[in-house]
């Protein structure tokens, strides 16, 4: 079981922010992993601030990332000055990942973690930082446990920054990730026991992708084999209904031979179900 990080409780926004800047000001330099999303965004935007060209923001590039993820998180760190590289990473090399059980999100971040602990080396930079916060201790994250293998801080944990903390935060920088929905990678949305493919990957980040152009700024498109699941939240249902002709042609152009609209609607995280509290497969 990974060891609980104890974030700091009961202070005000403003104080967790002065803690965040003076946790990053005492590590002297830092590697952000960057992903472009809410979260790391903020955290690399801060370091940037506290510790100027002594923080670099480093982004993956691999066939699990929506391609457009990455360039967004590119030109952000252009346009605002920050240092930033972009690594190449092969998960999708590791047959454990491909095998796509319960313990995918650790072999992923295993992977992550050697390349950003080669480029700490190169650069002669001691800590790296993820932008884990408070909201995700209460779930399952195999990806914490190989952060702790690799000694990677959660200097927004340990402020006490909740998701929420750090949008309004975001706002405040003019960050525009501020509202940005939740990305996670491609193949969270394979579900678990059937493998991970390259094929399977461009499938749904093309239909995803397509669906976001219609204005749909939450969706998922689930990879069941040849059916395309499309998950939207329950008050776009209506809007779905008057672009639906288009919205199939989107989902069958990227490769699915049909496509299903969830009834249940959107629910982030939704084929963890499966897993049991520690990830093991449920009965």
């Amino acid at each position: 079981m990974v060891e609980q990080i104890k974030p700091v409780t009961g202070i005000s926004l403003n104080e967790k922010d002065t803690k965040l800047r003076s946790l990053i000001a005492g590590y002297g330099a830092l590697i952000v992993a960057y992903s472009g999303g809410v979260d790391s965004t903020f955290l690399a935007g801060v370091a940037h601030e506290v510790l100027g060209d002594n923080a670099l923001a480093v982004t993956s590039r691999s066939p699990s990332v929506a391609p457009e993820e990455l360039v967004a998180a590119a030109e952000l760190a252009i346009e605002r000055g920050w240092r930033h590289l972009i690594v190449d990473t092969n998960e999708i090399d590791d047959p454990r990942y491909l095998a796509n059980d319960g313990r995918r999100c650790f072999f992923c971040k295993t992977e992550l973690y050697t390349h950003l602990e080669k480029v700490a080396g190169d650069e002669g930079i001691r800590k790296v930082a993820n932008g884990a916060n408070t909201d995700d201790l209460g779930d399952y994250r195999p990806g914490m446990e190989a952060a702790k293998n690799f000694e990677v801080v959660s200097p927004l944990v340990e402020a006490g920054m909740t998701k929420q903390n750090i949008r309004d935060l975001s706002l405040k920088m003019n960050l525009p990730t501020w509202d940005k929905p939740a990305q996670p990678c491609l193949s969270s949305r394979i579900p678990y026991g059937t493998v991970v493919s390259v094929e399977a990957l461009g499938m749904i980040g093309k239909a995803e992708k397509g669906l976001r152009d219609l204005g749909f700024k939450i969706v998922r498109v689930r990879h069941y084999g040849d059916i395309g699941r499309v998950e939207i939240p329950i008050e776009d249902f209506m809007r779905f209904e008057v672009v639906r002709t288009e919205a199939s042609a989107v989902v069958l152009g990227a490769g699915y031979a049909f496509m299903e609209l969830e009834p249940k609607g959107f629910k982030s995280g939704g084929l963890n179900a499966v897993l049991g509290p520690l990830g093991s497969r449920t009965k």
